[in-house]
């Protein structure tokens, strides 16, 4: 059970990251946000949290699995999450603002 739950929230770090990341360039957060462009501190910011989770999923995938296992495993949550984010933002890109407290409406 334990080891479900720390995958889990791999996937879910995954997802973060690759959220963030998307949020980090200027097109994407107008989809999400509606403003015209976001300060450069906030883009930075938003590149280093994506950074960060995604090298979290991986330690908790490698905190599951031996390394060539987590490995696979990782790099298909990454896949997962890069897909589900590109869906988000070409269905519904203002789900995205939920990764930004404090994030401007459209």
């Amino acid at each position: 059970m334990r080891d479900a739950l720390m995958l889990g929230a791999a996937v879910l770090a995954a997802l973060a990251g690759m959220g963030w990341l998307a949020l980090a360039m200027d097109v994407h957060w107008e989809q999400a946000c509606g403003a015209a462009a976001q300060p450069p501190a906030r883009a930075r910011l938003l590149r280093v949290l994506g950074m960060l989770a995604l090298a979290a999923s991986l330690g908790l995938c490698l905190a599951v699995d031996h390394a060539s296992m987590a490995a696979l495993v990782w790099v298909m949550s990454l896949a997962a999450a890069a897909l589900a984010v590109a869906m988000a933002l070409s269905w519904r890109p203002h789900w995205l603002r939920l990764l930004v407290p404090g994030a401007p409406r459209a």
